[in-house]
């Protein structure tokens, strides 16, 4: 837990955990820690503070809070805002799934998506002390319903698309969904996929982007081929772009990040269409580990995610290696094995994190997605599914491996043992070769 240090205050330091407080101790009171109330006042806590208190006490309106939320698209729409920002001049910082950024520079590694309040603003308050103009932040589904946001005057907050996840936690879609959009119910300044139909916000202050629907940032026309390029139109502009990131996904997460930025700094959109083409993506998302034989590592973890991926090397024929999670959402691993044998000429189930489940069954799971078994190869083993992929691989055929993107272990029971599918599909094409 956390005990942070404060000037020119009442008490000396503030803390979220209440075996912390003491004399010269304020308590920071959320959803979370709400009945610890009395312990920290047995404790002798000097006061207790709301997170909206705690927000003034750090004086953190002197920096622009921007906020992203959605199943897929947050990790990469939050990077492409912070390029975006650095390349034109601004001091920013980044706080999501990859860790905490300031200024170009990392922080610290990763944690949760969205950490409790308390870490929040301490990462805000260093920002501001490093000269920051903006936090972009990934908001979690959890983090909404459990309160990890409370008391942020939020900027400007993006929605990039709902669909079916972490139903291990909010138990339902329509849980899920009314929680994404619990975001949106307020009146500050919003930024909307006008596409997704299941997206639920207050008109007053809103903005949208869009590809298929009329948006206030239009996507007029657009190409896929090298890369993503096209077409904003906004009013009376009309502003060309490009991009090396692939597939049409990251068309939304780029207009998402190119609207955002015109919104929050003002800039003119040719000067911001400049920058685009900087950014080079996310390690672990669509991220290139060998040219030739191409193979691809992704984080797609959900059937939409998965999807998305496949449908963008659809012009391919994929081999896909994928397994899904442990302790969490059952009832998307049929559905994982239906996209993955509707769109790959071959498929590899395997493990993921399987943390306390049994790898099989969550390899049975899978399986019962799928109708026709013919191309489809079980091995419990990642590194052997990897190994299998490649040497089946010939020809122009390209290698996807999905689930894991990034990290860098594999959870078996509360192990964390070294797994990167990057390194071991490098290791293996190395043998192979």
């Amino acid at each position: 837990m956390l005990k942070i240090e404060l000037r020119d205050q009442p008490y000396r330091y503030i803390s979220e955990n209440s075996s912390e407080c003491g004399e010269g101790c304020a308590f920071l009171l959320t959803k979370q820690n709400e009945k610890y109330k009395e312990d920290a006042l047995l404790r002798g806590a000097d006061s207790i503070v709301t997170p909206q208190e705690c927000w003034n006490l750090f004086g953190l309106d002197r920096i622009c809070v921007i906020g992203i939320t959605g199943t897929n698209g947050k990790t990469t729409t939050a990077s492409a805002i912070y390029s975006l920002l650095l390349d034109l001049g601004y001091k920013a910082a980044m706080q999501g799934t990859r860790g905490f950024f300031m200024n170009d520079v990392p922080v610290e590694g990763k944690t949760l998506t969205t950490p409790t309040v308390l870490n929040t603003y301490r990462h805000m308050a260093h920002a501001i002390a490093e000269g920051c103009q903006y936090f972009v932040m990934e908001v979690s589904s959890h983090a909404i319903e459990q309160e990890r946001i409370a008391g942020i005057n939020f900027g400007l907050k993006i929605l990039t698309n709902i669909t079916q996840d972490h139903l291990d936690y909010h138990e339902s879609i329509e849980e899920y969904v009314r929680v994404k959009n619990l975001f949106f119910a307020d009146e500050s300044k919003k930024l909307i996929n006008k596409d997704e139909t299941k997206a639920k916000f207050n008109f007053k202050n809103t903005f949208t982007y869009g590809v298929e629907n009329p948006a206030t940032y239009k996507i007029m026309a657009y190409s896929l081929n090298n890369g993503v390029s096209g077409v904003l139109k906004y009013f009376e502009e009309h502003i060309p772009f490009a991009s090396s990131l692939h597939g049409f996904f990251n068309l939304y997460n780029i207009t998402a990040a190119f609207a955002a930025v015109h919104l929050v700094t003002k800039d003119p959109l040719e000067k911001i269409a400049d920058t685009i083409e900087n950014f080079g993506g996310v390690s672990g998302r669509m991220e290139v580990v060998s040219e030739s034989p191409l193979v691809i590592v992704d984080f797609a973890h959900t059937p939409d995610g998965m999807e998305q991926v496949l449908n963008a090397l659809k012009e391919k024929e994929v081999l896909v290696v994928f397994g899904a999670g442990g302790d969490r959402d059952r009832t998307k691993r049929p559905m994982m094995g239906r996209v993955a044998s509707t769109y790959a000429k071959k498929v590899y189930v395997t493990s993921d994190n399987p943390r306390f489940e049994d790898p099989d069954a969550i390899i049975e799971d899978i399986l019962a997605g799928i109708e026709d078994k013919t191309n489809v190869f079980v091995d419990v083993n990642r590194r052997n599914a990897i190994a299998q992929a490649l040497k089946d691989r010939s020809g122009d055929e390209v290698v996807l491996i999905l689930g894991k993107g990034d990290e860098t272990s594999q959870i078996i029971y509360d192990q964390y043992l070294p797994f990167d599918d990057r390194i071991v599909a490098k290791e293996l094409l190395s043998k192979l070769s």
